[in-house]
C-alpha cells in the first residue's frame, strides 16, 4: 500500500484505519461495521500484498462526524 498521506491525519478526530483480514468480505464487513458510527471515505477494492496472506483495505474516518443516513 502507498504511504499514508499527511492531509489524511493533518488534524485532531481524523483517522487512517487499514484492516488486514483472511478475504475480502471479511475486510468490507469490517469497513461497513465502521461506516455505522463515524463518517468515513471508504475504499473500493482491497489489496493482496505478494507473498503475506489476505488481503488490506485502507479507509479514511472522520470521527468528528456522525455518518449520513
Amino acid at each position: 500500500m502507498r504511504p499514508i498521506n499527511d492531509a489524511h491525519v493533518a488534524e485532531p478526530g481524523l483517522a487512517v484505519v487499514e484492516v488486514a483480514a483472511a478475504d475480502d468480505q471479511t475486510a468490507f464487513a469490517v469497513q461497513e461495521l465502521l461506516a455505522t458510527r463515524w463518517a468515513i471515505a471508504p475504499a473500493n477494492r482491497t489489496v493482496r500484498e505478494p507473498g503475506e496472506p489476505g488481503v488490506r483495505l485502507r479507509c479514511y474516518l472522520d470521527l468528528r462526524r456522525q455518518p449520513e443516513p
